[in-house]
């Protein structure tokens, strides 16, 4: 029994022992504030939830796969994140602080932009997103939005959307 009902086979587990660690990967999609073009890359999370509504995520971007204007931007978070739990769905908003990279993909083409080392800033990111409780170990991630900010220069507000995968272990 699950808070005083019987549980069927197909339901998962309520509120009791809500202690869950997952961690996952998915593709990234991120619209920068220089150019017209999109970035992609790919993303790294896990989260630790402490309770039915409270936990903690942490994150890497790396949006350096597909880069037309020959910039990448990788971020490296992690803060709080808010659950609100349905069914078999997880909303969430989460605050997030760390660093972000701005790395040239081809120097010829970016020369103002000499190496990772002289790019890296102070970044904080909130956000939000929808993971949906497929089996009682894997997690999709419907959707993942960061809206970032950056302090690098005048300050980059790239918006990061993620889709993926996460092992649920417990």
């Amino acid at each position: 029994t699950t808070m005083g009902r019987t549980q069927n086979a197909g339901t998962l587990p309520t509120a009791t022992g809500y202690v869950t660690l997952q961690a996952g990967g998915g593709v990234s999609y991120a619209r920068p504030d220089y150019g017209n073009s999109a970035i992609m890359g790919a993303s790294l999370f896990a989260d630790y939830n402490f309770s039915m509504h409270l936990g903690v995520e942490a994150d890497i971007h790396r949006i350096s796969f597909v880069t037309p204007t020959n910039l990448a931007e990788n971020s490296y978070f992690i803060g709080p994140r808010f659950l609100f739990p349905h069914g078999r769905f997880t909303f969430y908003c989460k605050g997030l602080v760390g660093e972000g990279d701005l790395v040239a993909t081809d120097q010829q083409n970016s020369p103002g932009i000499q190496n990772s080392a002289n790019t890296l800033s102070f970044a904080y990111s909130l956000g939000g997103g929808i993971d949906y409780q497929a089996t009682p170990r894997i997690v999709v991630r419907a959707l993942d939005y960061e809206r970032q900010r950056w302090s690098y220069i005048h300050g980059l507000t790239p918006a990061v959307y993620t889709v993926g995968v996460a092992y649920r272990f417990y």
